[in-house]
């Protein structure tokens, strides 16, 4: 059996409500207030789509032998690297061995389902035992326009296999189409669209229907055999019509997530999946159709297993919100509002490539070391063991603490440092079972933040480096609220 075998999903903390978008930019197109409603999900400045990719991807593995993957597949259409395997970013930050598969997956919207049913077939047809298919987009709409109001940050992650299967993949079709809905060309930042009226009656009124009729057709089936339909339409009106159109009575419509994060595009329609397994029963078919040159329309059937759910889900990741205020600071963030950060944000921040490759195992995916002696982490790797007790050279083995649980031991405010969010706020970390490093925090305010509060590990964007337009990477911590 060849199926889903875990999912994981992640929406970033901060929340942007599109009221204050309107209150900022309406005067100079009102209509956008048509979409003036809810919030979108916005990635923190340290985020983009390989971080959101590896967060979901971290949720996905959960209680996972990590050794077994044989894969990894990354969709998005805005890859922070147009010339360096970005899926190699996302394997290494995941701990996953260097002898996997990896592989980009790019351009349209349905490169996510695309990238999943590769993952699925290549497992049906032998071509390995488990495949990480991850799925983030930030897509960038331009100020005052509707897709600043439309577009959210979010990402999905599934691991494709043979055992242990909760979702049974069935069978799938697909459409492709140069459509020339959204588009963006190798230099733009912003993303540009043609006319709405012409995407709604042309694209969605079309395409999704064939995709629907031509697996319904494929594999004898009726739209009344599926619990959940799952298909990616932004468009409230629309989403009516296709649903009176394909004869999905409005109890197994699977929600947009409009309203809480907005399109987030290739990772959509499988965010919208993630969701749907959360409520998901044994017996259940579930429909799922992307958009986006073209449509993917993929066919599951939820299995016993379904109950070994241990992800927290899209819901978890919704109820971890904080906003974003105020609406200039998003701008900022994104680099469409210069702002000065001080003489220390001047500083030449480049990649010594030929260090990161002899060091790559601890900078992206925090490898330290523990001594097989006594028993002792730490970071970073050691020869020598750093107990004074042992004492014991060349005896260690391999050490992962980007899955470790951790505490604050100390931190700091730092209003000289440059930041995009001031103060930098830093600090040490102390880990459960040994091991003490410093790291930058992040998805938290000053005040948020007190020793021996438990931390948790977040693959972040360290710094990007604006003479030559790349981005470096590491590890900080995440302050956790404590229970009460």
């Amino acid at each position: 059996m060849v199926g889903i075998v875990s999912y994981g999903g992640y929406v970033p903390r901060y929340r942007l409500d599109r009221r204050k978008i309107f209150k900022a930019m309406g005067w100079m197109d009102p209509s956008t207030v048509a979409n003036a409603r809810g919030e979108k999900a916005v990635a923190n400045f340290d985020e983009d789509s390989i971080t959101m990719a590896v967060a979901a991807g971290l949720e996905s593995l959960k209680g996972a032998d990590r050794s077994k993957i044989e894969g990894l597949y990354l969709a998005s259409t805005t890859m922070p690297y147009k010339e360096r395997l970005n899926a190699g970013i996302v394997t290494a930050a995941l701990g996953l061995n260097d002898w996997v598969r990896a592989a980009d997956f790019s351009g349209g919207l349905k490169s996510g389902t695309t990238a999943l049913v590769s993952a699925l077939e290549s497992v049906k047809a032998g071509g390995g035992n488990r495949i990480v298919v991850c799925a983030a987009d930030c897509r960038l709409g331009r100020p005052a326009s509707a897709e600043e109001m439309i577009f959210g940050d979010a990402a999905a992650a599934f691991v494709a296999g043979n055992e242990d299967v909760i979702a049974e993949f069935k069978g799938s079709y697909s459409l492709t189409h140069d459509f020339g809905d959204h588009y963006r060309g190798e230099f733009a930042k912003f993303d540009r669209k043609w006319e709405d009226r012409w995407i709604r009656d042309l694209g969605y009124e079309e395409f999704i229907p064939q995709a629907v009729k031509g697996l319904l057709a494929k594999y004898g089936l009726r739209i009344g055999d599926f619990a959940r339909v799952i298909y990616d339409c932004h468009y409230d009106a629309e989403r009516k019509k296709l649903n009176k159109v394909l004869g999905i009575p409005p109890e197994r419509e699977q929600g947009n997530y409009q309203a809480e994060i907005g399109q987030s595009g290739t990772a959509h329609s499988l965010i919208m999946f993630a969701g749907a397994l959360e409520r998901a029963n044994p017996g259940d078919k579930l429909l799922v159709v992307s958009f986006g040159s073209g449509c993917d329309a993929l066919y599951f059937e939820v299995t016993e297993k379904i109950g070994n759910r241990q992800t927290n889900g899209i819901s978890g990741a919704l109820a971890n919100r904080a906003e974003l205020d105020p609406y200039e600071k998003y701008l900022v963030w994104r680099d469409i509002l210069p702002a000065d950060m001080g003489m220390r944000s001047e500083e030449d921040l480049w990649t010594r490539w030929s260090a990161l490759w002899r060091k790559r195992k601890e900078v992206l995916g925090l490898w330290g070391s523990r001594c097989q002696k006594c028993g002792t982490p730490q970071f970073p790797a050691q020869r020598v063991c750093v107990n004074p007790k042992c004492g014991a050279i060349d005896q260690m083995e391999d050490y992962l603490f980007s899955d470790k649980k951790g505490h604050i031991a100390s931190y700091t405010g730092d209003m000289l440092a440059a930041s995009y969010n001031p103060p930098a706020v830093y600090g040490a970390v102390e880990f459960e079972g040994g091991g003490k490093y410093y790291f930058d925090f992040t998805d938290c305010t000053l005040e948020e933040c007190s020793t021996g509060l438990p931390v948790s590990l977040t693959f972040r964007r360290k710094y990007w480096d604006q003479r030559r337009e790349i981005s470096g990477y590491f590890w900080k911590a995440i302050p956790m609220k404590e229970e009460k």
